[in-house]
């Protein structure tokens, strides 16, 4: 099992910046990738971004590439990142972080986070 604690949500105005944590804690040696989805209200959830731990190997959503950027801590192994810079209305939704135990395969889950962005 693989634990997952995402924070760093909030209410912002369109333009700003915000940026999201999550730590995997648990059968880490497991975890092949962190990947960032996000639900927006009334919506599916879609993946937005990831990064594998092995080689930092990142992946985007087309609506999203250029102003997010997904990071790992350095210091704080299974610790990853996600700052999302520009932040647009269409931005706003309910953020998880997934640790995938192979490509595009995510058993584990966080609780979510909110982002909300106003125009």
């Amino acid at each position: 099992q693989v634990q997952l604690h995402e924070s760093g949500g909030g209410l912002v105005q369109a333009g700003d910046s915000l940026r999201l944590s999550c730590t995997a804690s648990g059968r880490t040696s497991s975890s092949y990738s962190l990947g960032w989805f996000r639900r927006p209200p009334g919506k599916d959830r879609d993946f937005v971004a990831d990064i594998r731990w092995s080689d930092n190997f990142t992946r985007y959503t087309d609506s999203v590439r250029g102003r997010f950027a997904i990071s790992r801590d350095n210091a704080a192994e299974y610790t990853a990142y996600l700052q999302m810079n520009n932040l647009r209305p269409e931005d706003t939704a309910v953020y998880f972080c997934a640790s995938a135990a192979e490509r595009d395969r995510y058993p584990y889950w966080g609780q979510g986070t909110q982002v909300t962005v106003s125009s």
